[in-house]
């Protein structure tokens, strides 16, 4: 049984740690546990569990909540994917055009973890989503956040942001042109393979795909604008690809999955809003001590009830 108030709480949780680089999936599995709602604990995310059908329909209103934010940049990139393709030399053209080299980035950072995700998804949520390691993997999470942000140098830290309250088309065109003129095919494949790490509980695809771009040369507004439209199609993919049987299954608990799956959205598109202007000049050391202090939290909470 999925009670409403269960369904709001998960909704709100998944809306904002999807895109904050604290792993949703992680802070699901130990929300659960930390209020013992053995209804879903008991299931954990098993196939055809309400809890995973909860997770598959809000995976699908984050990838919308991200569409609409990004509509224009989606737009530029769709458009620039046709313009690349000379159909009648049945051959792919990018020359100077960023949007166009941009959408291929995509497309090759995320056939990786779309191939590594349809084979061994189910397989390493049947090991791995549990509390004990989600507690984990979400403190690993935390420490890769700390040290990994080191890489970025001090002058990167300190020099002046682009400030365009009002020009976010502007600065579209400028994200664009640094991400497409500092990836290369080849990385943007290393970074698509790092999101591997995201099928464990507790580790953050927006978390390891920022701190890939980051070591790739980007800063961490354009890091986290190439994470959040990378984040999209793998998102948006699986939860459709899962989607009809979740319809097939949705019995009477549809309300309930209905009522989340719209917080989730509404969650993620208030984040990603807050996080695209926060990264201008704010860097990923926050929640790594956050996800090590959570992960602490619910270690010495998992201690209490073992030893009471």
């Amino acid at each position: 049984m999925l009670t409403y108030f269960q369904a709001i709480v998960l909704g709100i949780v998944q809306g904002v740690t999807e895109l904050f680089p604290v792993s949703s999936l992680g802070h699901s599995v130990l929300i659960v546990n930390l209020f013992n709602w053995k209804n879903l604990s008991d299931q954990e995310v098993a196939d055809g569990s309400t809890l995973l059908n909860l997770l598959v329909m809000m995976h699908v209103a984050t990838a919308i909540a991200l569409i609409i934010f990004y509509r224009a940049q989606w737009a530029r990139i769709v458009k620039g994917f046709f313009r690349s393709l000379d159909m009648q030399n049945r051959r792919v053209v990018l020359g100077n055009d960023g949007d166009a080299r941009l959408a291929w980035l995509l497309i090759a950072a995320t056939i990786p973890a779309g191939l590594i995700g349809v084979v061994f998804e189910h397989k390493l949520r049947a090991m791995f989503a549990t509390a004990f390691f989600a507690i984990v993997f979400i403190i690993i999470n935390g420490i890769m956040l700390l040290k990994g942000d080191k890489l970025v140098t001090r002058a990167e830290l300190d020099r002046p942001r682009r400030r365009d309250a009002d020009a976010s088309e502007l600065t579209a065109s400028k994200t664009v042109r640094v991400v497409s003129g500092h990836l290369t095919i080849e990385r943007a494949v290393l970074i698509g393979c790092a999101q591997i790490g995201a099928l464990f509980a507790g580790i953050s695809r927006s978390g390891i795909t920022m701190l890939a771009g980051l070591r790739s040369g980007l800063d961490h507004q354009d890091a986290a604008r190439f994470s959040f439209l990378l984040a999209t199609p793998i998102i948006l993919l699986a939860g459709l690809y899962k989607l009809p049987d979740v319809l097939a299954h949705i019995g009477k608990y549809g309300g309930q999955l209905l009522v989340g799956s719209l917080l989730a959205g509404i969650g993620a598109y208030l984040s990603v809003r807050y996080l695209d202007k926060y990264f201008r000049s704010r860097s990923l050391r926050p929640f790594g001590w956050y996800c090590i202090g959570f992960g602490a939290f619910m270690l010495l909470v998992g201690i209490i009830r073992g030893a009471s």
